[in-house]
């Protein structure tokens, strides 16, 4: 990952991001379709945002420091302790911001965030196979190609295909031998 500075940082996603989220959502209907759905209105964002009430899912907005304004989100999924110590990636660009590099900066910060302070061992990515901004995006930043895995997940009214992409912590760490197997 590189060490170079960011032109953005990370913010925990809160109750008080609804109304720019949204709306960059709505936005960026067109970039996200068919490969995600995001909320869109108060009610949903209020109803997404109680998956982050256990800690197993954290939220971010992916905000330019310039400026603040949320070029995109990354969520840090599925948290798995005992001997997996993993989770999954899941991350969107927002319209205007999108093909400025923000995301692979706000990837980075993610990932630094995720192998530094949560002490995980491994992400995944499962992106659709045609998504080839994203497949690209994760080749950028050190995943490897695991495997496509069929109708993955529930997306638009249908089943989708989806690539298995992962990276492992740079700098491995052994868990406490202690812990529960999975």
């Amino acid at each position: 990952m590189p060490n170079t500075p960011s032109r953005v940082e990370l913010s925990p996603l809160t109750l008080a991001d609804q109304d720019e989220f949204c709306s960059r959502v709505r936005a960026s209907a067109e970039l996200h379709a068919p490969w995600m759905q995001l909320p869109a209105t108060p009610e949903e964002f209020r109803s997404w945002m109680s998956r982050f009430s256990d800690g197993t899912n954290l939220g971010f907005v992916i905000r330019v420091q310039e400026t603040g304004a949320a070029a995109g989100m990354v969520n840090i999924n599925s948290i798995i302790r005992g001997r997996y110590q993993g989770a999954s990636l899941g991350y969107a660009a927002f319209v205007p911001s999108a093909g400025r590099g923000y995301m692979a900066e706000g990837l980075t910060l993610a990932m630094q965030h995720a192998f530094d302070d949560l002490r995980l061992h491994r992400l995944e990515a499962n992106i659709q196979p045609a998504n080839k901004a994203s497949l690209s995006l994760v080749q950028r930043l050190g995943f490897r190609y695991e495997g496509m895995s069929p109708a993955y997940l529930y997306i638009n009214g249908a089943w989708r295909d989806h690539e298995r992409w992962s990276i492992t912590a740079p700098a491995p760490w052994t868990p406490d031998p202690s812990l529960p197997e999975v």
